[in-house]
């Protein structure tokens, strides 16, 4: 057994902590059935020949909207998105996505304080519109759940349809489209992982699941045949940045090379004294500082009649706008934040950042 554990390659991270927020203290009041009225915030001709997707996020009964729940896109279609769409539902529980037209097939998924919903695959049809019902479900803060993806460890393709499991525990599930999978509500404590999949060599890992938190896991099978030596890789992925969207937009501003990230390891690996010091250094922002040594103002460049001009960065805090004067240090010490976005200009802005004053970058601060 221990050499076919060994055949396959799997990466764990460690558990992510979940919010507090109850959902039925927040809308046990409201009553709301799916399919009624219009869909708030856009109507469908407003994505001109764009497909509208109308999503609706209710509790789990069906009968209670959840407003401003996060919901996220996904698509494994072939140059079909640059990255995840993502959006908040309104004060109805509802939505819409205009989806590109070379989106065949989409992954939805909703959130809402500990509350989320399971992976819904849908096929995007020729119709001008369509809709989807986002169930939330609640899991016990006693409890934990495990969430992973499952990728050819060769060629890194998504594998779908593989059995998920946990020894000990009836409960088995399997993988998305996208080789996704959810455990949710397991009580706490340690146990056997199992991944299975014709002509892979099946894996078994041990997982540990904390009390009220998510643990991330992903994991590569190899293909029968093949030996190679297992791979076990930690991280901390904080709850509270993954439903805003952090990560994702980390993982795809790397790839494309649109911005520069920091999380708390690289925050406490570097150590800076003022937030501004990590920032101007690693991502090569201009920063000039008055008399006090925390009103440094971030800059960056832009060109005019060739020569080059200072441009005033804005700052987000938690996502609000605190500052249109590049001064970040005023606001928050290195050891309370929980990661940094820096963007230099409008071409690399995502859209929760984007806006008429935005020409010049932003830098957006999450705090832990």
């Amino acid at each position: 057994m221990n050499q076919r554990r060994e055949r396959s390659r799997c990466l764990v991270t460690a558990p992510m902590r979940a919010g507090t927020l109850r959902i039925g203290v927040l809308l046990g009041a409201l009553q709301f059935t799916v399919g009624a009225g219009g869909l708030a915030g856009q109507e469908a001709g407003d994505c001109g020949a764009h497909l509208s997707l109308g999503v609706a996020v209710v509790d789990e009964s069906g009968s209670i909207p959840i407003p401003f729940a996060t919901v996220r896109l996904t698509s494994e279609d072939e140059g079909a998105l640059d990255g995840p769409l993502r959006g908040q539902a309104g004060s109805d529980g509802r939505l819409v996505f205009c989806v590109p037209a070379g989106v065949r097939h989409a992954t939805l998924r909703a959130e809402f304080g500990d509350a989320s919903s399971d992976e819904t695959e849908i096929n995007i049809g020729l119709a001008a519109t369509q809709d989807v019902v986002l169930r939330l479900r609640v899991a016990s803060v006693e409890n934990g759940r495990l969430l992973g993806t499952v990728t050819d460890a060769l060629s890194n393709a998504r594998v779908a349809a593989a059995a998920v499991s946990l020894r000990g525990r009836s409960q088995e599930v399997q993988t998305n489209r996208q080789g996704g999978f959810i455990l949710s509500d397991v009580p706490v404590g340690v146990y056997e992982l199992s991944v299975r999949h014709l002509g892979y060599a099946p894996l078994r890992h041990m997982v540990n699941v904390a009390r009220g938190a998510t643990t991330e896991v992903q994991i590569g099978l190899v293909p029968a045949p093949l030996e190679m030596e297992p791979l076990v890789a930690t991280a901390v992925r904080l709850r509270r940045l993954e439903i805003k969207g952090f990560y994702e937009r980390k993982r795809w501003g790397e790839l494309l090379g649109l911005g520069a990230f920091f999380t708390v390891a690289d925050i406490e690996r570097r150590n800076p004294r003022i937030i501004s010091d990590m920032i101007m250094e690693e991502a090569s922002i201009r920063r000039v500082c008055g008399m006090g040594s925390r009103t440094c103002r971030l800059y960056t460049t832009r060109l005019t009649t060739g020569f080059g001009s200072r441009c005033l960065m804005q700052i987000y805090l938690d996502g609000i706008l605190i500052s249109e004067e590049g001064a970040a240090d005023t606001w928050v010490s290195p050891v309370e934040i929980a990661g940094v976005e820096v963007y230099k200009g409008p071409a690399s802005l995502p859209a929760e950042f984007s806006g008429p004053n935005s020409r010049c970058g932003v830098v957006a601060i999450w705090t832990k």
